[in-house]
């Protein structure tokens, strides 16, 4: 049977320590600060497990009798990985790419980690088997992860063994023949209390005297001594969804995660103490690549919103008619669109690596760095179509019931295609989307999600194909010669 929303949310019912507002929430499926958020993940499952999506929201994996999501699908060829992305794509158009962290993201880093077993082999057998078995039992069990990959920043100029507290971040206390134990923090635990289950690693270069840190393991959301210290909830503080019909569904949330003297067996341990080998982890195996190519889709969907918002700013305020507005429609559009181009280049220009198709790096690179400079650009684009109209509203939908103001709001709140109810309505929504503290949020997340923009400029350095490059100017630099211009007679 295909997991459901309803399976889902009863997992999450597991004891997990989550703190707010100094408390420990007894049940996060049952919190105004969650419920929604938590909600809105259950229809992601519902909506794979209803017979007329089954056979593109989910696959068979060889071997098993299971129908799973094919967020775990492990693509050989160019046509599954289409097939794959017309799946996330569907999931994706459900929380309008306003959910970074849905479920399909560390499902493509965990793949991705399995797709280079040998690296793993090279490295240490027992803990190849470990990843291997791993990633089937998530697979199998259609499971939510969620990953806490980045160091507190504390002190950033400094290693994680020169820290005031050497357990600052996650690292081992001890280690023994059943498993290791851990202490410390990690951030940014984003939908961890949405998740069943958390991977834990560094994503950031460790240095010399960095062993105890050098970790990969998952484990569940409610392992002993783990505690989970929730930020603001956004959905908490939304008083109604048509006041804020994003930030009460879609609030993902964030979280540190603290691991406090926290057992993890072997069995889940996939590198323990070699800094080389937790960054290859991701770098030399198709990981880092194929779980940022989900953001990329996610990313696609989430701009053909906020340009359809754009379109319909200009609608709504009777201004599309006017040429340069239309001009910055178009500069919209395009923007929109190179982002979808990207996503179907890097699937036109990906390679076979160990018998598994792989989006192209540089392709996938360069988008970030070019997305991570466009989507501030885009949300100031839509404030200057709005103007005054995401700000002069009713201050909520209690307005509507007082008859005197509602006569107010029906004279002021005019549009040359809507009503007074409708034209405020859109305008809440495109508040929550560009100007409310959701939406701050949402900014500095496309910001650094892939990490600072010198990273990701990094990653499309590396990647590029310079030799092809150079070569050309090159060959044009080989046609012609100093010497052979002065020998040739000059035309009189």
């Amino acid at each position: 049977m295909v997991k459901n929303g309803n399976q889902h949310i009863a997992m999450l019912r597991d004891g997990r320590e989550v703190y707010l507002d100094g408390k420990r929430v007894p049940d996060v499926t049952a919190h105004p600060a969650f419920r929604n958020s938590i909600r809105s993940y259950a229809n992601l499952y519902d909506f794979q497990a209803r017979p007329e999506n089954v056979e593109k929201m989910t696959f068979r994996p060889e071997g098993t009798d299971k129908q799973v999501s094919r967020m775990w699908q492990l693509p050989t060829s160019y046509d599954e990985l289409v097939e794959r992305r017309a799946a996330l794509e569907a999931w994706t158009e459900l929380h309008y790419g306003f959910m970074g962290r849905s479920p399909d993201h560390v499902a493509s880093c965990i793949s991705g980690m399995y797709m280079g077993i040998d690296v793993f082999e090279q490295y240490d057998p027992a803990r190849a088997g470990a990843l291997r078995d791993y990633y089937k039992y998530a697979r199998d069990n259609d499971l939510f992860l969620t990953y806490v990959i980045v160091n507190p920043q504390a002190n950033q100029a400094k290693a994680a063994h020169e820290q005031e507290d050497k357990y600052l971040a996650v690292g081992i206390v001890d280690q023994d023949a059943e498993g290791i134990t851990v202490r410390g923090a990690k951030m940014l635990a984003t939908s961890g209390i949405m998740a069943n289950e958390v991977f834990c690693s560094c994503v950031q270069p460790l240095r010399e005297g960095d062993e105890m840190y050098a970790l990969s393991f998952a484990i569940p959301m409610n392992a002993k001594g783990m505690k989970v210290l929730s930020r603001k909830s956004y959905e908490e503080n939304a008083q109604s969804i048509f006041d804020n019909p994003l930030s009460s569904r879609f609030d993902e949330n964030d979280a540190v995660l603290y691991f406090d003297d926290v057992r993890v067996p072997w069995e889940r341990i996939f590198v323990a103490g070699d800094t080389a080998m937790c960054a290859k982890q991701f770098h030399a195996t198709p990981a880092h690549a194929y779980q940022n190519y989900q953001c990329q889709v996610r990313l696609m969907t989430k701009l053909r919103f906020l340009v359809g918002l754009g379109l319909k700013i200009a609608e709504v305020n009777g201004t599309n008619g006017f040429p340069q507005v239309r001009e910055t429609l178009g500069q919209l559009a395009a923007e929109a669109s190179m982002v979808e181009a990207y996503v179907y280049g890097m699937e036109a220009k990906g390679r076979v690596v160990n018998g598994y198709y792989v989006p192209d790096r540089n392709m996938l690179y360069s988008s970030q760095v070019l997305t991570q400079q466009l989507y501030s650009k885009i949300l100031t684009t839509l404030r200057e179509l709005a103007g005054g109209g995401m700000i002069m509203l009713p201050s909520s939908v209690h307005d509507f019931e007082n008859p005197e103001l509602l006569r107010i709001i029906e004279k002021t709140q005019r549009s040359p295609v809507c009503g007074a109810e409708d034209r405020v309505k859109f305008f809440k929504l495109a508040w929550d989307a560009v100007g409310s503290e959701f939406a701050s949020r949402h900014n500095q997340y496309e910001l650094f999600y892939a990490g600072a923009s010198f990273v990701t400029k990094g990653h499309a350095y590396r990647t590029y194909d310079w030799q092809h490059a150079t070569g050309l100017v090159d060959n044009l630099l080989g046609t012609y010669s100093l010497d052979a211009e002065l020998a040739t007679p000059r035309a009189a």
